[in-house]
């Protein structure tokens, strides 16, 4: 990290989620910026961003905000060395089937959704002739 703080808006750009959703984060307390300048702006550091993308990568798996509250406050005591490793590793491997299980049955979702399209494409080509 290099210390500079970023507004909203370069946030939103370097992580792909609008202003609503960054902000929204920090209403439900998932992603509070470090920092707040004189005229009141949101200031953003490098490791906001990594969390705000840690969140990003969640929602498409359906993560509960409770889920992800939990998620991230494992990962924070993981990464500040809390005394109560062992029970926050098992609660990660948890979270990591959980993912597993979850993009399984995405990829099983989108095989369904490929061959929807190839019958389409095969119909389509039918009906072109």
């Amino acid at each position: 990290m290099d210390g500079r703080h970023m507004q909203i808006g370069e946030v939103a750009d370097r992580t792909g989620l609008s202003l609503r959703t960054i902000r929204h984060y920090e209403e439900v307390g998932l992603a509070l910026p470090t920092a707040r300048s004189q005229g009141g702006f949101r200031l953003y550091t490098d490791g906001d961003v990594a969390r705000l993308l840690v969140i990003k990568r969640m929602k498409p798996l359906d993560f509960t905000l409770e889920e992800m509250r939990d998620l991230l406050t494992v990962l924070d005591r993981l990464r500040s060395g809390d005394a109560a490793r062992g029970e926050l590793a098992e609660r990660l491997a948890l979270y990591r089937s959980l993912v597993e299980e979850r993009c399984d049955k995405i990829r099983k979702r989108l095989s369904d959704a490929e061959r929807f399209s190839a019958e389409l494409s095969a119909e389509l080509g039918e009906h072109r002739r």
